[in-house]
């Protein structure tokens, strides 16, 4: 009797001490988003840019353009929080507006509100779908170490893809931006697109080469130029699509604005 008594005693124990745990979780997830408003706001505009991403793409659930819609918007205010963190007083002069066009989040406040109304184009939601699934991810890595589960299946995953694959999404986000260009200008040439869509994606793809924080347009702007230079420069190459190619590297590189270091 005494042993059983001490058994049931330790599985009482243990009980309440994994309920304690969970409680002290719950309770430092509570205190943690009530410390950090924006920033959880921020992974739950994320978490339905990539639900309504995949409505969109699985369309069972609603109408596939209010999807299209939903994901633009959600994106615009995702950069709209964000900006707010990065700039948050606001002033009416040049130089202000010069800092404004300078953060990445004005960026794709432009970029959303550049494709809100034009007709919907699946590669335009790549970027904003890779974007949010990154830092989705590592916000939600952060919320499972707060309330002790950073050693689950799910924070071992988020940790795969965060430290593995980072960079190749960076790199996927940015070769879908680039060929973005002509594919607004052929859908103007088919009659599918806005005059204003490619003269206001150009001026969204100088910013981004421009960048400060994020380079990897630029970068591959420049693997893209290396590409196509050692295929002109290939013996098996003919030279009709040598010239080509001289010709499309040098418009390209006239349209690249100036970056200051």
């Amino acid at each position: 009797m005494p042993e059983e008594q001490s058994q049931s005693e330790r599985q009482q124990e243990g009980a309440s001490g994994d309920q304690t745990q969970q409680a002290r979780g719950m309770e430092a997830l509570k205190t943690h988003i009530l410390e950090h408003k924006v920033e959880t706001l921020l992974w739950a505009t994320r978490a339905l840019t990539l639900i309504f991403c995949i409505s969109y793409l699985i369309p069972v659930f609603g109408n596939p353009y209010s999807s299209y819609q939903k994901v633009l918007m959600s994106n615009a205010a995702t950069s709209a929080l964000r900006l707010t963190q990065r700039i948050p007083s606001v002033q009416f002069s040049r130089e202000f507006f010069a800092h404004l066009l300078m953060e990445d989040s004005a960026h794709y406040l432009l970029y959303s509100i550049i494709f809100m109304y034009t007709s919907p184009m699946t590669m335009v939601l790549a970027p904003i779908f890779l974007f949010a699934l990154l830092h989705f991810a590592s916000y939600s890595l952060g919320l499972l170490d707060v309330i002790g589960q950073n050693n689950a299946l799910g924070s071992r995953f988020l940790i795969s893809l965060i430290e593995y694959h980072h960079r190749n999404i960076l790199r996927g986000a940015a070769f879908v931006e680039i060929f973005l260009m002509p594919h607004c200008v052929l859908s103007l040439l088919m009659g599918r697109g806005s005059l204003i869509t490619p003269f206001a994606y150009y001026r969204f793809l100088t910013l981004r080469y421009s960048s400060r924080r994020n380079p990897y347009t630029r970068n591959m702007f420049h693997e893209l130029r290396v590409a196509c230079e050692h295929l002109a420069n290939s013996p098996n190459t003919p030279t009709f699509l040598r010239n080509a190619l001289y010709r499309s590297i040098t418009f390209v590189s006239g349209l690249a604005p100036m970056v200051t270091q």
